[in-house]
């Protein structure tokens, strides 16, 4: 079992490391989602995610679709989004992903895993946004 810490990863270069290992057959915990971050300004990333969490159906817009807004979710959305989920090879692999907000007692003393290349250091900008504000933002629970 591989457990990555995503305190300080960039979203989607740790989302595509992580279904690559799902999709190999390997089960994979990330803990700290709430600390994942996401590059670009901050104003950009709020305005794009509001206008999904707006998208509902024509004929009844009451009716749904309803979007997560917890940052556990969203971090499973955007890897779920990178594997082949209408496959069963990949709804396989993504029932292998587990996603914790902070580090469960069950998961304290064990060794965790930081993407390579992911780093908030390789940015390179000061442009980003933690997934925990954009669930603060969106309405999502504390």
């Amino acid at each position: 079992m591989l457990i990555v810490d995503g305190k300080d990863l960039i979203l989607g270069r740790m989302a595509s490391f992580v279904a690559k290992k799902l999709l190999l057959g390997e089960r994979v915990t990330i803990v700290n989602a709430e600390h994942v971050v996401i590059s670009g300004r901050r104003k950009a990333i709020f305005e794009a995610y509001e206008l999904w969490t707006e998208t509902r159906k024509v004929t009844n817009p009451r009716a749904g679709p309803f979007h997560h807004r917890s940052p556990e979710k969203l971090l499973q959305l955007s890897v779920r989004g990178m594997l082949p989920f209408s496959k069963p090879k990949g709804k396989e692999a993504f029932s292998r992903l587990r996603v914790y907000r902070e580090v469960p007692d069950e998961l304290a003393g064990k060794e965790k895993v930081s993407v390579p290349g992911a780093e908030l250091e390789s940015l390179g900008t000061g442009r980003y946004l933690k997934l925990g504000e954009l669930s603060k933002h969106l309405g999502g629970k504390p």
